[in-house]
């Protein structure tokens, strides 16, 4: 399904992969099926996938993104701001047995996001938790690149038109 809207879509938009796979080999099989402009890594990988990925994939745009967990988040943000090409910071854990990859709904520190962007010299999205009655106060907190949302404009799992509406309105 990724492949058949990924090619409808106008080559002056950009199209994302999000994939959970961690190997530069299957990250770059499934990147091939789909021909997407961007691939988005929401598990953390090796520094050598990333090479990998940029040697096979050379006109692939990489974010990484960056399940904001604490003041480790700042660290492993700047590690890998040198190998991607845009970050996305995220709620979830990708350290407990079941991995929260995002889509959680819940917002994280906005005060860690912040040093985040300050700390790196690529674009930042702001992901996690957004919704029409927060986020003016998280972009004038963090000042992110941009911002990204999913379940904020979403009734039972479906993309809600109101919501959708007095989302932008707030931007």
């Amino acid at each position: 399904l990724i492949a058949v809207i990924a090619k409808q879509v106008p080559e002056n938009i950009n199209t994302f992969l999000l994939t959970s796979k961690t190997n530069a080999d299957e990250i770059i099989i499934q990147h091939m099926k789909c021909k997407t402009t961007h691939i988005q890594l929401v598990d953390s990988v090796e520094i050598d996938v990333y090479n990998k990925m940029k040697d096979e994939l050379p006109s692939v745009k990489i974010t990484q993104v960056i399940h904001v967990t604490g003041e480790e988040s700042i660290s492993e943000a700047v590690s890998v701001s040198s190998f991607v090409d845009l970050i996305l910071l995220d709620s979830g854990n990708q350290k407990l047995s079941v991995k929260e990859l995002g889509g959680t709904g819940r917002p994280h520190d906005w005060s860690i996001s912040k040093k985040i962007v300050e700390s790196v010299n690529i674009p930042v999205f702001l992901a996690g938790g957004l919704n029409s009655s927060n986020v003016s106060a998280a972009i004038n907190e963090v000042n992110p690149f941009g911002v990204d949302l999913c379940s904020g404009v979403r009734i039972n799992g479906k993309l809600d038109e109101g919501l959708l509406r007095e989302f932008f309105s707030k931007l």
